[in-house]
């Protein structure tokens, strides 16, 4: 009798090992946290756009690019204490010269733009980087139009 018991014990031990375990209860959904910090370089990129592109050998503002400098205007007049440098790039195609003076019309383009919109031109400075510092690699259409531009940064 003894040995019966023991048996049914054992069977249902086996069993109680078998079977599935009871799934984890779910988490609780997690609270996006944002760690972006207003009137910061991350703020700007973020929620505004740090830059504008322009055409091939030109430095005068597409509507695209008023676009974006309309709301960095908006933006800079709500964090008065910001100060920013506009630097103006190029593609890699010209002379070294060619395109520092080229960079340097495309940032000043940008920063007359922002001076015209309300942004005191003590806030603003000016670089040109020339073809020396490419946001795409390569040498096609897509790269080249991407390092045209000018590009805001919170100093």
């Amino acid at each position: 009798m003894n040995t019966k018991i023991l048996g049914a014990f054992a069977a249902v031990a086996l069993l109680a090992a078998c079977s599935p375990k009871p799934p984890p209860a779910p988490a609780a959904p997690a609270t996006p946290v944002s760690t972006i910090v207003p009137g910061s370089e991350e703020d700007l990129v973020a929620n505004v756009g740090d830059r504008v592109f322009y055409d091939f050998n030109k430095s005068n503002l597409r509507p695209d690019a008023r676009a974006t400098l309309d709301k960095q205007a908006a933006w800079l007049a709500k964090y008065s204490s910001v100060n920013v440098q506009i630097a103006g790039n190029c593609d890699d195609r010209g002379t070294e010269e060619y395109n520092l003076a080229l960079g340097q019309r495309r940032a000043n383009a940008a920063a007359s733009y922002l001076k015209a919109k309300g942004v005191a031109a003590a806030r603003m400075s000016t670089i040109s980087y020339g073809k020396d510092r490419p946001t795409a690699q390569g040498d096609n259409e897509q790269a080249w139009a991407q390092n045209r531009n000018a590009i805001t940064s919170v100093r």
